[in-house]
């Protein structure tokens, strides 16, 4: 099943669709229970516009400041709650609460990782995910492997990262859903050569976590493009267990009602060429209007 379109929205929300309307309903290890399907393909082409979605209010700085800390090789969410980012707590905050026989709400658990190093030190680790094993796999660094590769054997089938580690799984607070991804450079009509991603993703929650890996690979496409020297391609996505959980069903029908505003346009500032050091000021979005925030809880 493929769900291509030129708007990102359309993609998104036909696929959206047919797991409401043909979807499995399933129990699961949150007990939370879900509509599921297995092995459909988004494809979004980076050329038409950044896919960032419309029909509801998407946080694009927190998108960016998860796949810089990706791309960092740390595993620790205090980085990221210093920049305001809180969409990793959940899971060391349930782990502290079951440990330690304490009842810290996630803010009191938040604020202690932020005022306290050693506690952040014990506590606020994940464990081998996806930085660690981008940047460390077994002593591989796969993101300077891959850049290299592009560089210099452009044409290679085997410019693949992988964050499935099977050795690692238990000591991570949650295995990775978006498990590899592999590049793949198109010479255009003998133009600048244009860069295609497919990522492929075990398990997707496909009202919150799947908006937020859409805009991570697209901009993990063009920030790699851009230091190459390439222009963005397509960016495929191919699931395996794609779902909705039951209790989002109500936000579902919500977005799925909406109309979607024009994608907006991404651009990175041309003085940074070094993959390490572009930061979120070094991308600037335009033209994004969306619909608002919907809110749904997470399954933990």
């Amino acid at each position: 099943m493929w769900f291509s379109y030129d708007h990102a929205d359309e993609s998104y929300l036909s696929l959206m669709n047919e797991i409401l309307s043909n979807g499995e309903v399933r129990s699961d290890r949150t007990g939370v229970g879900t509509k599921s399907l297995f092995g459909p393909q988004l494809a979004f082409d980076l050329s038409k516009g950044f896919p960032l979605l419309t029909t509801k209010k998407m946080p694009f700085r927190i998108i960016a400041e998860e796949l810089f800390w990706f791309l960092s090789g740390k595993t620790n969410i205090r980085p990221l709650l210093e920049k305001g980012v809180k969409i990793w707590s959940d899971w060391p905050h349930k782990k502290y609460n079951e440990r330690s026989g304490e009842n810290l709400t996630l803010e009191e658990f938040e604020e202690r990782i932020l005022k306290d190093e050693s506690f952040a030190y014990c506590w606020g680790d994940l464990g081998p995910v996806y930085g660690r094993q981008w940047r460390n796999f077994r002593g591989v660094d796969q993101i300077k492997w891959a850049m290299e590769q592009l560089r210099n054997n452009p044409t290679s089938r085997r410019i693949v990262v992988s964050a499935w580690n099977p050795p690692d799984i238990e000591f991570m607070a949650l295995p990775p859903c978006h498990t590899l991804f592999q590049f793949y450079v198109r010479d255009a009509d003998g133009q600048t050569p244009q860069l295609d991603c497919k990522m492929y993703q075990r398990s997707a929650d496909y009202f919150l976590g799947v908006p937020f890996n859409i805009a991570s690979y697209a901009l993990l496409t063009h920030i790699v493009a851009h230091c190459l020297g390439f222009r963005p391609g397509r960016l495929i996505i191919s699931f395996g267990d794609v779902h909705i959980y039951l209790n989002h069903l109500n936000q579902v029908k919500e977005q799925m009602a909406r109309k979607p505003y024009p994608m907006p346009s991404l651009t990175i500032d041309p003085n940074v060429k070094d993959l390490f050091e572009i930061k979120y000021e070094h991308l600037t979005l335009s033209g994004y209007n969306s619909h608002p925030t919907i809110k749904a809880p997470i399954a933990v």
